[in-house]
């Protein structure tokens, strides 16, 4: 191809990264060293690197740090194990009725957040089914307290966006050659034998992908904690997210808010980046 068929073809997506990645990034990280307000971005001061050592000396920052880490390493895991048994499920099922299911389980995920979200705190607050039942079940009514409300917040995640590995480990288990599997029937493998030796190996590159996807998220997770909380401090539910929104319009300090905001991409790429290098590693040694 030449090059100026290729830089035709990647023109686009190019511009699109340059206007809305880079040149955001390069003016909050010119923004974060100026104190202003929404009531003062005419008179900006520069203050250096004092918003960053205010960050780091924040308690309330960590705490909202040690919270988004901890959903992480709840709902990641969780996720991807609830969407690999629904899947497993999912393709023992006719195809005659696989779409029904499908569309059945991908009901929460393609429904907007704030919506999602609205539908799940109204199931569980007073006059819910979910605290109905809980009450039912149990005797004593649902107190909202800090812990119901953390746990709310991680069985939505959950309930949300399971259906997403569900739809990418389904799809993965259609390329899996029905051969191999054939074979290692043949062989006297039972399905658990299968399933580690066959199964995994084959959707090992997505799950790699569906993780980094999942963290992604979790990372800039907002509007459950938006919706759930109320924005409630008592609760001390925010996430990095939350707490950022909070610096920039509660605290009214948005040059910190950039600070935070840039923090929090560095952070997410430090995160991410075990599973983008394992990723690299694997498609090198498959070539």
């Amino acid at each position: 191809m030449k090059r100026r068929h290729f830089l035709t073809f990647i023109a686009p997506s190019m511009i699109s990264l340059v206007t809305f990645t880079i040149v955001p990034l390069v003016v909050a990280a010119w923004l974060s060293f100026q104190s202003f307000g929404y009531w003062t971005m005419d008179a900006r001061v520069f203050v250096g690197l004092r918003n960053y050592a205010e960050i780091m000396a924040d308690p309330s920052f960590w705490q909202a740090v040690g919270w988004t880490l901890l959903i992480m390493a709840i709902v990641t895991p969780t996720e991807m194990f609830l969407g690999f048994v629904i899947a497993l499920l999912l393709d023992q099922v006719s195809k005659r009725h696989r779409g029904i299911f499908l569309a059945l389980a991908l009901t929460t995920y393609v429904s907007v957040p704030v919506v999602a979200s609205y539908m799940f705190k109204g199931m569980f607050f007073p006059g819910g089914l979910g605290s109905w039942l809980i009450q039912l079940v149990t005797g004593k009514r649902l107190i909202i307290d800090k812990f119901t409300i953390k746990s709310l917040i991680i069985l939505y995640q959950i309930w949300r966006d399971t259906p997403f590995p569900t739809l990418v480990f389904f799809a993965g288990l259609q390329s899996l050659p029905e051969e191999l599997l054939d074979a290692a029937a043949i062989d006297g493998a039972g399905r658990l034998k299968q399933l580690r030796y066959i199964t995994l190996p084959h959707l090992a590159p997505l799950l790699m992908l569906v993780a980094m996807i999942v963290l992604g998220a979790l990372f800039g997770m907002f509007d459950p904690i938006f919706v759930i909380t109320g924005m409630n401090p008592v609760y001390h539910a925010d996430t990095i997210m939350a707490y950022n929104w909070r610096t920039a319009t509660q605290f009214d300090q948005l040059g910190k808010a950039n600070a935070m905001a840039l923090l929090s991409v560095m952070g997410s790429m430090v995160l991410l980046f075990p599973f983008l290098h394992r990723t690299w590693v694997s498609q090198t040694e498959e070539r």
